[in-house]
């Protein structure tokens, strides 16, 4: 009988915590799809927010779709036989593993989340809400003894000089309802039962119930709950304002990682041109030391060219290192491991061209002040400060409130069963509570402080005007800076180009300085370098230019859409 009994506790205990996980695993689910349906309700009125909007943290396996590498690079020496089977990440690619893997954009897709759920919680406050508890007690106390009588069968008393313990069993059960209603009042209601059981006495037993139900509307000060509308209203919109945050953080994210990707890009560029300028250094070297035999070069420039050879070893070697850090600094931004067998797409630098916005300043600007989800957000937030202005100046009014209760009750003089309270045993009440207002210090204080932030607010918008008016001017010259940079790195590779074949064509007639094919050799390698770097930089600035005026549009698997023609947008 005991081990029986054991089992079954030890089922029950099993059954509570399987019913436990069940209904933690529910409440998720709840909240899930209650936040999910406010970011889709809302994503229409913030252009470019992301439809699939999900904070699921899930194995898509991305890199093992990539193609694989089957190119061993020379220009990275040993360190290219890494390459051997490393996946091949185009910028696509990239940006697409990022949005998924990215530990800073699940954290910044979780903190929206997370401003979509409070926006329930307030939205709850004006619904129905319903509370209970049971409360139940076994007690006892002593006194006179009693008995039924056979003959008549009234309960009497016995006639003895002993007192008897009576013990009972007492249970209590309030349910509670409560429903704030926009602009017609809070209505909450009560209804209490109560239970009485004699275990041993008089044999009978008590249930009574009670209902109670209250409506109370501020006529004055709060007047419709003015100050509880706010707070949902500005939870309302405080879910936009986060939800243009984050579309501001998509575009901001995927220039981040364009910047980082063609950073990495460009160093793996810099080595290979410093591995060119490595064996043209040790062609000159090797052509230099048959001159010196012969005698038709001092040994001087022998020593010159032989310098150059370890200045260039020297610097490719920093140069390998260089790509190699840039590229493992590149996947933990991406979210990956250091250790993820990756390699960039060395086609993505040929791809890039120069291609010119089109827009003057001026367009630029106007622009970008009809399109910056920022600007737009400052604007919103000043007609909250005006809005709160309003609430804290009702607040300085007497408090006026209308209140009215109604209570039924069962009936007192029935012992038998549960009892419903009654419609004929009612009583009711309805009046006004008056509050002049004697002391309003706080409330003063809080008034004036909203007119300070609205003018505060005031003041932010023309301020943030004209900082964008300022990054936007920035932004246009950067740009332009940036072409007018690349068209002149691309005469100078032109320029180093004829300088070394120059000097080629004179060592092969013995006539060359040392000097003059060092200098000719670092300025081609220099100047390779720098249009590489005027490239990206101006792909780079672009973009940048794009978000800056807040028409960079991001699609949803981070990739952006290059933008043809702002003036019609």
């Amino acid at each position: 009988m005991n081990l029986s009994r054991r089992l079954s506790a030890a089922a029950g205990v099993v059954l509570t915590l399987a019913l436990a996980g069940c209904t933690t695993k529910h409440y998720e689910k709840s909240a899930d799809q209650e936040v999910y349906g406010i970011v889709r309700n809302k994503a229409p009125r913030v252009p470019n927010m992301d439809t699939n909007f999900t904070i699921a943290e899930t194995n898509l396996a991305l890199l093992e779709r990539l193609p694989v590498s089957t190119n061993l690079e020379g220009f990275l020496g040993p360190e290219g036989e890494r390459e051997r089977g490393a996946r091949v990440l185009r910028l696509e690619d990239a940006l697409n593993v990022a949005v998924h893997t990215s530990r800073a954009y699940q954290s910044r897709k979780e903190q929206l989340y997370l401003s979509a759920l409070s926006l329930t919680l307030s939205r709850h406050l004006f619904t129905p809400i319903f509370s209970g508890s049971v409360n139940g007690n076994y007690g006892g106390d002593t006194e006179a003894a009693y008995a039924i009588n056979p003959v008549t069968g009234a309960i009497e008393q016995v006639v003895s000089d002993g007192m008897v313990e009576q013990q009972r069993v007492s249970a209590s059960g309030p349910v509670n309802a409560g429903w704030l209603i926009r602009d017609v009042g809070r209505l909450s209601a009560q209804m209490t039962a109560d239970f009485v059981r004699y275990v041993s006495g008089p044999p009978n037993a008590v249930a009574q119930s009670t209902l109670v139900a209250t409506f109370t509307r501020p006529l004055l000060r709060n007047a419709a709950f003015k100050k509880e509308l706010e707070d949902l209203t500005q939870a309302e919109r405080q879910t936009v304002y986060d939800l243009r945050d984050f579309t501001q953080y998509r575009k901001d994210f995927a220039v981040q990682v364009a910047r980082a990707y063609y950073g990495v890009l460009g160093n793996r560029d810099t080595a290979r041109n410093n591995f060119l300028n490595l064996q043209s250094s040790r062609k000159n070297a090797e052509r230099s030391r048959a001159l010196a035999q012969e005698g038709r070069i001092t040994q001087s420039d022998l020593g010159r060219l032989e310098q150059q050879v370890l200045s260039a070893e020297t610097a490719w070697i920093n140069a390998v290192h260089s790509y190699q850090q840039a590229l493992d600094n590149f996947k933990l931004q991406l979210g990956l491991q250091v250790s993820a067998n990756l390699v960039l797409d060395d086609t993505e630098l040929v791809r890039l061209e120069i291609r010119d916005p089109n827009l003057s300043v001026d367009d630029s600007i106007r622009i970008a002040l009809a399109a910056r989800l920022d600007y737009l957000n400052a604007k919103d937030q000043l007609a909250d400060t005006v809005r709160k202005v309003g609430v804290a100046a009702n607040f300085l009014k007497p408090q006026v409130d209308f209140g009215a209760t109604v209570q039924l009750q069962s009936n007192p003089n029935r012992n038998t069963g549960f009892q419903l309270p009654e419609t004929d045993l009612y009583s009711w009440s309805a009046g006004l509570s008056v509050d002049p207002g004697l002391d309003r210090k706080a409330e003063r204080n809080d008034y004036r402080a909203a007119i300070i932030a609205r003018n505060r607010a005031a003041r932010a918008i023309i301020e943030q005007e004209d900082n964008i008016k300022l990054q936007v001017r920035d932004s246009w010259r950067t740009l332009d800076q940036a072409k007018r940079n690349y068209q002149l790195s691309e005469l100078g590779v032109n320029i180093a180009q004829r300088r070394v074949e120059e000097q080629n064509l004179l060592a092969e007639l013995g006539r060359a300085k040392a000097q003059d094919q060092v200098d000719a050799q670092n300025a081609l390698s220099d100047s390779k370098n720098q249009r590489t770097q005027a490239l990206v930089t101006h792909t780079i600035a672009r973009l940048q230019f794009w978000d800056n005026l807040g028409i960079l549009y991001i699609k949803d698997n981070g990739q952006w859409e290059e933008t043809k023609d702002a003036k019609g947008r």
